[in-house]
């Protein structure tokens, strides 16, 4: 028989913005062995702000570090708080760097439940020892680890005129698009150039905050977009600048991933 009754309630707050990340973190924390009591989930940085100002300390604070609005770090640099961390994440090994050397603790996307309670034997371990780890969290020196693990993306794409090589700097392009298998540049200044790769490849090696694939045909710079109207059949109807003599439109089914990229 379960013992949990009588053991005092481990307070959680959980800091997270999928949903279903929200579910599956809920749902390995109530399995887990001890009596846990989720004192609420957030899922923005100014709401944890505000959480954190206008209630007593929880036990335990778990944080995805990419919030909707931004880094969870932000929440850190605002406000003044001693419970200990644990963040989940899905940054590789290197970057974890920067929570071994701060005595917090992290669990690497998707969650596993031995991984979690872990986490909490170590936590509940420290709670009561006399030589527990001071949890103070040096967010400058975690931003720096992690920025040094940020994925690196292309700066620039080479085009062949005749016997010429030219190259255009990712800050020039406008939009790729694809017309009977052949992949075009176009430029801001609506210069096109062929290029020697696919849309696929080409997606995969550009900036995601930046670039977004529209359909099939078209991968666009958020800056390219001058107008976005409803369209027929929930759809959206994107005006691009350069203009494009296609209609350029959103799927109904890619509308809310979207509009999620646009409200990044």
């Amino acid at each position: 028989m379960s013992n949990r009754s009588n053991e005092n309630i481990l307070k959680v707050l959980i800091v997270e913005d999928e949903y279903h990340a929200q579910k599956e973190l809920k749902r390995l924390l109530i399995a887990n062995d001890h009596n846990i009591l989720v004192l609420e989930v957030i899922d923005s940085v100014e709401d944890a702000i505000d959480w954190i100002n206008n209630n007593p300390a929880p036990d335990l604070m778990f944080f995805d570090i990419q919030l909707a609005d931004g880094h969870s770090f932000e929440v850190f640099k605002k406000v003044n708080t001693k419970a200990p961390v644990i963040f989940t994440t899905a940054y590789d090994e290197f970057a974890i760097q920067a929570f071994k050397v701060n005595s917090i603790d992290y669990l690497l996307k998707p969650l596993k439940q031995e991984e979690l309670n872990s986490a909490i034997d170590k936590y509940m371990s420290s709670k009561y020892s006399e030589e527990r780890n001071d949890s103070t969290i040096d967010i400058k020196q975690i931003e720096q680890l992690l920025l040094l693990n940020k994925p690196k993306f292309k700066s620039r794409f080479i085009t062949k005129i005749g016997d010429q090589i030219v190259h255009i700097s990712i800050d020039d392009i406008a939009f790729f698009k694809a017309e009977d298998n052949v992949t075009f540049v176009v430029t801001n200044r609506n210069k096109q150039y062929i290029i020697d790769q696919s849309l696929d490849n080409i997606v995969s090696v550009i900036d995601p905050d930046k670039f977004y694939r529209v359909n099939r045909s078209i991968i666009t710079h958020i800056n390219s977009i001058k107008k976005i109207n409803k369209y027929f059949n929930s759809r959206l109807h994107l005006e691009l600048e350069p203009q494009l003599e296609t209609t350029v439109l959103i799927s109904r089914v890619r509308v809310p991933d979207f509009l999620n990229w646009i409200d990044r």
